[in-house]
């Protein structure tokens, strides 16, 4: 009933969101009388404030219009390579001809994003970094309450043969870059290649800040993990979809439970935040006032993960550590990452990590055995936290020019 319940009071708050939206704008417009009396700025930053806080956050775009490539603007438009019930496989596609395209030789990298919570939109800063120099895919994961039931359910093997048939269509000249939770199915997804010997395996897969080994250096969301019972995350956040979505029906953690909790981990920084950007709508900075907007429009907008998926994830490599510990079966088959012998490998980690631990992710070294020694490398960034890794200035500066030496080093 708790998602039922959310719905029903986001349904009776909306009028009063509306209502404080439409206020701000009253007391900023310069037309508007109200906007020329005493103390209508700081009235204006009040009724901001209290829609920000109370309004729905849809997924916000991509928005990349241009990058710049060897020198000159270059236009950028989407186009949806393969649709799957749970996800679309991005093309981020240059303005140019095939001729054109083809003389640039720039590396085809497929960009795993999350399926943790929010949006693929939250690797913006990836994805146009890496355009310059590279041709971008990403996986684009669909919120699971808009996927009817008809469509079956979605587990994690079905996230690793997802990840394997994106790799099957853009390989075998391919270079996979993983950012955070997807490390643990990317690197499943091409060890059973590897067992398998396909011949469309890439040429080097890219790590970055994920739970390989959730047990070196546990951070506070692995401790959630191993100090709750399996059955208290069956019975305290799966929910049922309302019938107001077209997954009605469907189980799933719902993205406003995920949102509380990444409000949780860190609520006075969060709390100081918005106080900070009241402030500076009194007082009128309106550059701080935006970028505070930009970064909770992408924060605040989550969406609901497929139950079976979350909770598979959980058991696999959060309590039972199948991964690490070599008791990984994929529908009878065992994920083993020593069979992979010709990946190049790349470990990204952030010094200051308080998601995915030092350590966990550069233990793909350990489980990857067969990949030769001269064909490996790792990176801890200094000072970055985990979105510092792959968005801001350390990911443009630091990370994504290694990132491109490697993946040019192994072409």
């Amino acid at each position: 009933m708790l998602y039922q319940f959310h719905e029903l009071n986001r349904t009776f708050l909306n009028p009063l969101i509306q209502w404080a939206e439409a206020s701000a704008k009253l007391f900023t417009n310069p037309v508007s009388p109200l906007a020329h009396t005493p103390f209508a700025q700081r009235i204006a930053a009040g009724y901001e404030l209290m829609y920000r806080l109370g309004k729905d956050y849809e997924k916000p775009e991509f928005g990349i219009k241009t990058v710049p490539v060897e020198g000159r603007a270059v236009g950028v438009f989407e186009e949806v390579a393969v649709q799957k019930p749970f996800c679309r496989l991005i093309h981020f596609k240059k303005d140019m001809s095939d001729k054109k395209l083809a003389d640039l030789k720039q590396p085809t990298v497929l960009l795993v994003a999350p399926l943790s919570g929010h949006h693929s939109t939250l690797l913006r800063d990836t994805v146009r970094t890496l355009l310059s120099e590279h041709d971008v895919y990403i996986t684009d994961w669909t919120d699971a309450r808009m996927v009817p039931t008809t469509e079956g359910a979605f587990h994690l093997h079905d996230y690793i043969y997802y990840v394997q048939e994106f790799i099957r269509k853009l390989g075998p000249d391919l270079h996979v870059i993983s950012v955070c939770q997807p490390t643990v199915p990317v690197l499943a997804a091409i060890s059973l290649m590897a067992s398998d010997n396909d011949p469309m395996l890439p040429k080097t897969m890219t790590m970055m800040g994920g739970p390989i080994d959730p047990r070196k250096s546990p951070t506070e969301v692995n401790d959630l993990a191993i100090k709750r019972p399996f059955s208290w995350f069956e019975n305290k956040v799966i929910y049922s979809v309302p019938p107001n979505y077209p997954g009605f029906g469907r189980k799933v953690y719902p993205g406003f439970l995920q949102h509380a909790g990444f409000i949780a981990m860190n609520p006075g920084r969060h709390a100081q935040s918005h106080w900070d950007f009241y402030m500076h709508l009194r007082a009128g900075d309106q550059e701080s006032a935006e970028e505070h907007r930009k970064f909770y429009d992408e924060y605040n907008a989550v969406l609901d993960m497929p139950a079976e998926y979350y909770l598979e994830t959980i058991k696999t490599v959060f309590q039972e550590f199948r991964l690490p510990l070599g008791t990984w079966e994929v529908e009878g088959k065992l994920v083993r990452p020593q069979d992979i012998k010709t990946v190049a490998l790349f470990t990204v980690e952030g010094e200051l990590d308080d998601i995915s631990g030092a350590g966990q992710t550069e233990a793909a070294h350990d489980l990857c055995k067969g990949i030769p020694k001269s064909r490996k490398q790792h990176f801890t960034v200094p000072k970055a936290g985990h979105y510092g890794i792959f968005s801001g200035r350390r990911w443009r500066e630091m990370v994504c020019p290694k990132i491109g030496e490697f993946i040019r080093a192994h072409s």
